[in-house]
């Protein structure tokens, strides 16, 4: 018995997608947003363990393999991609990837936010000002996801 997959364009989104459908993906993409920056924030801490790549001498590259194959911080950062990767694979599967991928954006807001807040790093105002653009263009989408599902 052969597995059928319907074409793409086979059902709208709005006919394919109720109210609470559209919610649950909504949720699925948010958890799959903040996997993903939690895995960004953990390997961060990760590298600042293992060290600087680059400076130190040729020779010394197995060394620095070792460091990072041994730092479990950088596994558990990984493992956190690892999970943004399957809610990101069911999100796919519902709604189309231009209207799935820009709200990643949202993980650049909280980056900076908890580069800032959290790990005490500068952020210079220009900085500031971009999150705020893509905040806009956040919700600008947000508003096309709600008039194209009807949710």
């Amino acid at each position: 018995m052969p597995l059928e997959v319907p074409a793409a364009q086979a059902a709208p989104i709005a006919a394919s997608t109720s109210r609470l459908s559209g919610v649950i993906v909504v949720v699925l993409l948010l958890f799959s947003v903040g996997f993903a920056t939690a895995g960004q924030l953990v390997l961060k801490d990760a590298m600042e363990r293992v060290g600087r790549i680059g400076t130190a001498q040729v020779n010394a590259a197995g060394d620095t393999i070792l460091r990072m194959a041994s730092e479990p911080r950088l596994w558990l950062g990984l493992t956190l991609f690892g999970i943004s990767a399957l809610f990101w694979l069911v999100v796919l599967s519902h709604v189309p990837l231009s209207l799935a991928y820009p709200v990643v954006g949202i993980s650049y807001i909280l980056i900076v936010a908890f580069s800032r807040f959290i790990r005490h790093e500068h952020v210079p105002s220009l900085r500031w000002v971009g999150v705020v653009v893509i905040a806009f263009g956040i919700a600008l989408i947000g508003f096309s996801f709600k008039r194209t599902t009807g949710g």
